[in-house]
């Protein structure tokens, strides 16, 4: 379908019938959303559950059912992004000397779409989903600072991730850009159909939703701390999450507007990034990895806290280097805007250039060690209990010093020329965003279930999932090092077998069926441990003998965390709330809590129309879409009372069922 000369029809813009499914895989994805909506649909009329759906859990602005929501939503988005990796390991392990099943240009859409989805919808999809659970626990608040911007925010990025998937129902084709939508290849001149559209817009729309949780937890964090709790007294997850917001309120801008030139590019012929006209592809790559490089620590820092966590819970004593750890936290945060050039050194940007990126680079390496030395020093002398959230953190340190080398290896431009864009950076990469990220994810997801669900998930199951994700890594992963080394190429889709690759893109693909049968397990270790909930249930509100706030209620949390906010006097308030034995006054008050509110939902419906038309150039829908938005905004700004009234009568009410439940 191309753009440059098809006729744009007033009520259908560009769209035809050429855009529905014609591809086996366009096909049988709409044909498998069909049927889940269908089935989705049937079971909740058979149960009568539509109200309760509405009222209860997609209106609400709970930060606990919202952090549960965008968990659902990212597990969603998992298993479509793991499709695509099960997708591009198989056409590797079988196209020697022969284009393999996928051809080339499919090949390099489920490329993209894979890295897209992986990062915006399913690693930050579970940050923000246990953020939303735990930071307000941890520093003592009974919500966000803005519920209703958080329930927007979330509802921004299921937009975002439902506009990225509709390709398969309307559209035929997606980007083949790489996940950054790199010019010129995204340029009209070279993808001139609307996948790439599809792509910068479903990133317009999920970013805004990431921008807005980043500005809710910084302010949240910064003005919503229990009496007493400093900054230099708040939990450590609560300080790497702080430091990723940050990240998030400074870069994501530049993402925004980097995907808004380019498109101006393709709509108005503008040449911001072409080679011709005046423009530079260059300006494209130095802005969009300004955010991207940012964006990497988004994903680990949260990660980082939430070991910290674990690491201190699980050997029985405070956080070693608490001081230092902050620091470090502080470091790496500045330091990851200063390092973005490192990804184009074989770009003749010169020496001096070149230098000071490489040296800046090793020296981000140096409190990314002085955190790990913390957690080893940690389970230096402490009481070491190896249940499966620490198995996850062990699993995490080693994978982490390998490829941190890896990627101090990568910091020497000399020996980046030979690595660059091999399959040796994809090795390195991974070993960041799923070594640190993903096991980070697991690690707390483990660690906090029990107090988000009132249940333990079963230790068994969950140690089984974990040796075959780590074994399944090292052997999907290993051979990608080497295949970088022997000068094969990132996003290759075929290959001659002169070039004896194809032995080690074989092993590669035992290590994807060996992660899946990890993540077949961790199903059913959720199934399991709900099957048998009476004898993992937590009964204590404190199954791990934990150190921080989040234990000092009940698993789970009633809906307004704390009946009274507690006053904190030093680090890990709760242990020494457990030491000296003291117990809460129960001197209860009025407490002011937010209505459930469905505007963000009407919000996003209209911005997803407005991105789908501007995808497809209809004018019309677009004002509607945008004329929507502005009048959902207007409403929801004229409503005087977005907040009720819970008594302190009510309130007693509630706890003292709890304790007699």
């Amino acid at each position: 379908m191309d753009n440059t000369i098809m006729e744009t029809n007033f009520f259908y813009g560009k769209l035809t019938l050429d855009a529905l499914p014609h591809h086996w895989y366009t096909i049988g994805g709409t044909v498998f959303i069909i049927l889940f909506v269908i089935a989705l649909a049937i079971m909740l009329t058979k149960t009568n559950k539509w109200g309760w759906l509405w009222h209860e859990w997609l209106t609400s602005t709970d930060p606990k059912k919202i952090g549960t929501m965008y968990m659902i939503f990212a597990a969603l988005m998992f298993f479509r992004g793991m499709l695509d990796a099960g997708m591009i390991w198989l056409q590797q392990s079988v196209a020697a000397d022969s284009q393999g099943y996928l051809t080339a240009d499919h090949f390099q859409q489920i490329f993209t779409s894979h890295g897209d989805i992986m990062v915006f919808f399913v690693t930050m999809g579970f940050f923000f989903g246990l953020m939303n659970w735990i930071v307000p626990l941890q520093i003592g608040a009974r919500d966000l600072a803005f519920p209703f911007m958080n329930s927007l925010g979330f509802w921004l990025t299921v937009a975002g991730g439902l506009l990225i998937n509709l390709f398969f129902a309307i559209g035929g084709d997606f980007g083949n850009t790489g996940w950054l939508a790199v010019a010129p290849y995204s340029e009209l001149e070279f993808n001139p159909s609307v996948g790439v559209d599809y792509l910068i817009w479903s990133l317009q729309l999920s970013g805004v939703g990431s921008l807005l949780a980043g500005i809710n937890f910084t302010v949240t964090i910064i003005k919503k701390r229990a009496p007493g709790m400093t900054l230099m007294k708040m939990p450590l997850f609560v300080w790497l999450s702080l430091c990723g917001m940050i990240l998030i309120i400074s870069a994501f801008p530049v993402l925004t507007a980097t995907t808004f030139l380019l498109w101006l590019d393709r709509a108005f012929d503008m040449h911001f990034f072409t080679t011709s006209f005046g423009g530079n592809q260059m300006m494209y790559w130095n802005l969009i990895w300004m955010w991207g490089h940012p964006e990497v620590y988004i994903l680990v820092l949260p990660a980082f806290g939430m070991f910290s966590e674990i690491v201190s819970t699980f050997s029985q004593k405070k956080i070693s280097g608490y001081y230092s750890m902050v620091a470090a936290a502080v470091v790496i945060t500045t330091l990851s805007y200063l390092v973005w050039l490192h990804h184009f050194f074989t770009m003749g940007a010169g020496a001096d250039v070149n230098s000071f990126f490489a040296i800046v680079t090793m020296i981000i390496a140096i409190p990314s060690g002085v955190q790990v030395f913390n957690w080893i020093l940690t389970m230096y002398r402490g009481k070491v209990i190896f249940q499966s959230p620490m198995y996850w953190v062990m699993g995490f340190i080693v994978i982490f010093t390998i490829g941190g080398m890896a990627g101090l290896v990568q910091a020497s431009p000399p020996t980046d020329f030979q690595v660059h864009n091999s399959l040796f950076l994809i090795a390195h990469f991974h070993s960041m965003i799923v070594g640190v990220a993903l096991f980070g994810i697991f690690a707390g997801v483990t660690y906090w279930f029990p107090k988000i669900f009132g249940f333990r998930l079963d230790e068994r199951l969950g140690k089984r999932a974990f040796w075959c994700w780590l074994i399944g890594f090292f052997v999907s992963f290993t051979p990608l090092y080497l295949l970088g080394f022997m000068g094969a190429p990132r996003r290759v889709d075929h290959y001659a077998s002169a070039t004896h690759w194809q032995p080690l893109f074989i092993t590669s693909m035992v290590g994807i069926i060996i992660i899946s049968c990890g993540i077949l397990i961790q199903v059913y270790q959720i199934y399991f441990s709900m099957k048998h909930k009476q004898q993992l249930l937590d009964t204590t509100g404190d199954p791990w003998n934990g150190r921080t706030l989040e234990w000092a209620t009940t698993s789970p949390p009633p809906f307004y965390n704390f009946a009274i906010i507690p006053t904190v006097t030093g680090h890990d308030e709760f242990w020494e709330m457990k030491k000296k034995g003291l117990q809460p006054v129960k001197q209860y008050e009025d407490i002011e809590m937010p209505k459930n509110t469905g505007m963000g939902i009407y919000i996003s419906i209209f911005a997803f129309i407005g991105g789908f038309a501007i995808v497809w150039q209809i004018i019309w829908l677009f004002a509607l879409g945008i004329i929507g938005t502005i009048a959902c905004i207007v409403i929801r700004a004229l409503d005087e009372e977005p907040e009720y009234e819970l008594t302190a009568a009510e309130v007693a009410k509630i706890e003292a069922a709890k304790v007699s439940g």
